[in-house]
């Protein structure tokens, strides 16, 4: 699953951003050039870059991803949705593929693209491509993301393009299996669910290991922008809990 660029879901903040930051990867203990992980969770809701996709509802989320170990990797992953409030249908299906790897000790790299696809959306183009790349630094127990994303102008866009950009940070607390996460971003085009197509957003939070690949994560999330009256608020402030586990 996309990390930090993927926006800030709840699976987001537990998987340790991406936010798209790259997919988990898992490493294949054979002699085996190919690596293939999987990941499933349960949200209590479902936030992408701050703004509720899943209508305060619950959301069930998974993917797979194969790696190669040149560094190049395809993934897909998928999430239901609140149809009734945000029109794109009842589920989210994302495929994407690029290349991570380390530019030297504690610097690494991400690039690539992602399809989000709506298969059962009503009459409209909702579908869209975006292009996304990182920079990662981790130093002792703490690491950091920076990137951005930018989807050209397309019909699902209204006609227009959009950029995010972010920060994530991630510290271990030594001795314990807990992790604290923050991140802040900003995000300028259609996909803001804003008035003026404008939008920060942030979250707080901390995941755990409970058992073997299970994690419970909970994070207070938000977005900042101008909203319009008697609309549903796609950007209230919420504590999002995400119960999830990586293979």
């Amino acid at each position: 699953m996309l990390t930090s660029i993927r926006g800030l879901t709840a699976a987001t903040i537990l998987s340790t951003s991406v936010f798209f930051a790259a997919p988990a990867l898992a490493q294949d203990e054979s002699d085996s050039s190919v690596s293939v992980s999987a990941n499933v969770a349960i949200a209590s809701e479902y936030r992408f870059r701050g703004v509720d996709l899943s209508g305060g509802d619950l959301a069930i989320q998974g993917g797979v991803d194969v790696a190669h170990d040149s560094g190049f990797y395809i993934g897909t992953w998928a999430s239901s949705l609140d149809e009734d409030t945000v029109g794109y249908g009842s589920t989210e299906l994302d495929i994407y593929g690029g290349w991570s790897g380390n530019l030297t000790e504690g610097v690494s790299v991400d690039v690539g693209v992602i399809q989000y696809i709506y298969p059962n959306a009503g009459p409209g183009d909702f579908d869209y491509t975006e292009f996304y790349g990182s920079v990662g630094f981790t130093f002792g127990p703490a690491e950091a993301t920076v990137g951005a994303a930018y989807a050209p102008k397309q019909d699902s866009l209204g006609g227009t393009d959009n950029i995010y950009v972010y920060t994530d940070l991630g510290v271990g607390v030594p001795g314990t299996p807990l992790t604290v996460t923050g991140h802040l971003g900003y995000t300028d085009g259609f996909l803001t669910f804003t008035n003026d197509s404008k939008a920060f957003d942030w979250s707080i939070g901390a995941e755990a290991a409970v058992y073997g690949p299970v994690s419970l994560g909970v994070a207070y999330v938000g977005a900042e922008g101008d909203i319009p009256v008697g609309a549903y608020d796609f950007v209230d402030d919420a504590f999002v809990v995400t119960l999830s586990a990586s293979f």
